[in-house]
């Protein structure tokens, strides 16, 4: 992977064609693989797997959902103290899920999408090059302790939760062709854990906690297929969530897991405050991405972008451009100046 634009995955437009049409043609010669957008339900990221999947089974219970807006019904909450919660209902000892390889819906999403972006590429209006990229959350920010506030529930769904992401691995490598095809981890759960920020999980066991669950998962994507990493900050209830005082952990659980991982990893992308200091850029220093591409995201607030540039060149010459996360928070009235945004950036750094 070599581009020099990352597009981290949701897009707040209305359609996967539209998403491929005008962040996919634009910058499609700067990137390596482009996303579909994550539209509808995926634009609000974990909430769809809370309100499609999780409401539903017979073995959880809703604990809390969002409040609605003005009595109708809200699906996506505003931040977290508005997020769903469950509880594992009374006598499960593991909750599992039907409907292998379809259950969770990304596969679904995953499949209809790619049928646009060949089409589209097929016509010209995306570069040869460019492979589709399918963004995923892990199975630890999925289910992070303010869903499931009982931490005993967290143990008896992960591993069929597990069990039903692999499956939609598998159906997605079955039905896209290897060669156009990028896979993206999201890792938002796992930064706030790496920087203790979630009480309630142990701090000796912060790594392996973390990393266990990519080395099965990524050991079930073919060689072929491109793989990234996204880590973040968090964007519920706005971005940042949570504001670090420096990169050290991030860099730290990126080591990890490019150490543990059962196969290459293609891209890691790491997102940074709108901070220009020093102490904040330094661990990239200590950084091992094995031949991994290292994105930063960085195109936010451009007034200080040069800045911030520079300071990261100090510790990490050579990285890639990206957003903080993705943009589905943002407002549709926002994504032309976000698309300027990527342009300007790549015009400021040559």
């Amino acid at each position: 992977m070599g581009g020099k634009l990352l597009l981290v995955g949701s897009v707040a437009l209305d359609s996967a064609k539209e998403v491929f049409e005008t962040f996919g043609a634009t910058l499609g010669h700067h990137l390596s693989a482009v996303p579909d957008g994550e539209v509808g339900p995926r634009r609000h990221w974990i909430s769809r797997v809370h309100y499609q999947v999780f409401a539903g089974h017979p073995e959880l219970e809703i604990v809390r959902r969002p409040r609605p807006d003005n009595g109708v019904e809200r699906l996506g909450p505003r931040d977290s103290s508005d997020s769903w919660q469950f509880k594992v209902r009374d006598g499960v000892n593991q909750v599992r899920f039907g409907d292998p390889g379809w259950r969770l819906g990304y596969a679904r999403d995953a499949v209809s999408s790619h049928f646009v972006f060949q089409t589209l590429k097929e016509k010209g209006l995306l570069p040869a090059h460019l492979r589709f990229q399918v963004s995923l959350p892990s199975v630890n920010s999925m289910v992070p302790p303010r869903i499931f506030p009982n931490t005993d529930d967290v143990d008896k769904i992960k591993p069929g939760l597990e069990a039903a992401l692999s499956a939609e691995i598998d159906k997605i490598v079955e039905l896209i062709p290897a060669k156009d095809l990028a896979i993206q981890w999201d890792c938002s759960t796992e930064v706030l854990d790496s920087y203790g920020t979630i009480a309630s999980l142990p701090r000796e066991s912060v790594i392996e906690r973390n990393t266990q669950q990519f080395r099965h998962l990524g050991a079930r994507i073919p060689a072929d297929v491109a793989l990234g990493y996204h880590f973040c900050f968090g964007t519920l209830g706005g971005w940042p969530r949570f504001r670090p005082d420096d990169l050290g952990a991030i860099v730290t659980l990126a080591n990890a897991i490019v150490a543990t991982s059962a196969r290459r990893i293609d891209w890691i992308h790491i997102p940074v405050l709108d901070r220009a200091d020093d102490a904040f850029y330094a661990p990239l220093a200590r950084l091992e991405p094995r031949g991994a591409r290292v994105y930063l995201g960085a195109i936010h607030n451009m007034e200080t972008f040069p800045q911030r540039i520079a300071t990261a060149r100090r510790y990490l010459p050579e990285f890639g451009l990206a957003a903080y996360c993705g943009l589905g928070r943002h407002e549709r009235s926002d994504m032309p100046r976000v698309l300027d945004d990527h342009l300007n950036a790549l015009q400021a750094v040559g």
